[in-house]
C-alpha cells in the first residue's frame, strides 16, 4: 500500500476506480473496429479442454443462469448479445465478434485490479480482487461458451 487514506476512503475510491475503469474500457471496446475482433488473440482464443464452448455448460451449467447477468453491451453503442441479431452467416460471425469484444473489455477491466493495491490494506484489497472476479468472471465464461457454439454452427455450415 502506497497511499494510507484509511479503509472507508480505500473502498469508496476502489468503487469509483471500478466504475470508471469499467465504462473507460467499455467505451474504448465499442469503438474497435471489426477487423480487430475477427481473430482470437492469446486470452480469448479456446483451448481444447473447453471443447467448444461444452465444457462450460456440462460443468458450470451457463445455459441456466447466463440469462440473469446484466447485458451493457449496446451501453456505448456496441451490439446487445441478448439475442442473435440474425440466424444467417454474417449475423452468427457479426455476434461471435461481439463475443470477442465482451471478453476482452472484461478481461481489460479484471486486469484493472492491481490498481487498489495502491490505496488498499491487503484485506482489503482481497475483497477488490473477489469483487474483481465475481463481476467478470461470469461473463467471460458465457461469451467463451457462446463463442464455441457459435465456431461448432458456422464450421458445419462451411463444411457444406
Amino acid at each position: 500500500m502506497i497511499l494510507d487514506i484509511g479503509d472507508g476512503w480505500a473502498v469508496a475510491l476502489s468503487v469509483a476506480t471500478w466504475i470508471g475503469v469499467s465504462f473507460a474500457v467499455g467505451w474504448w471496446g465499442a469503438r474497435w473496429p471489426d477487423a480487430r475482433l475477427e481473430v482470437d488473440g492469446p486470452l480469448t482464443r479456446l483451448r481444447g479442454w473447453e471443447r467448444s464452448g461444452a465444457w462450460w455448460q456440462r460443468h458450470l451449467r451457463v445455459q441456466r443462469w447466463k440469462d440473469r447477468l446484466p447485458e451493457a453491451g449496446a451501453f456505448f453503442g456496441g451490439t446487445a448479445k441478448r439475442h442473435l441479431p440474425s440466424r444467417s452467416d454474417h449475423g452468427l460471425e457479426a455476434f461471435r465478434r461481439e463475443t470477442v469484444r465482451a471478453e476482452r473489455v472484461h478481461w481489460l477491466i479484471l486486469a484493472s485490479t492491481p490498481v487498489h493495491l495502491l490505496w488498499c490494506r491487503p484485506t482489503v484489497a482481497l475483497g477488490m480482487v473477489a469483487y474483481g472476479l465475481v463481476f467478470n468472471v461470469p461473463f467471460i465464461i458465457v461469451q467463451r461458451a457462446n463463442r464455441g457454439r457459435l465456431d461448432r454452427i458456422l464450421s458445419r455450415r462451411r463444411r457444406r
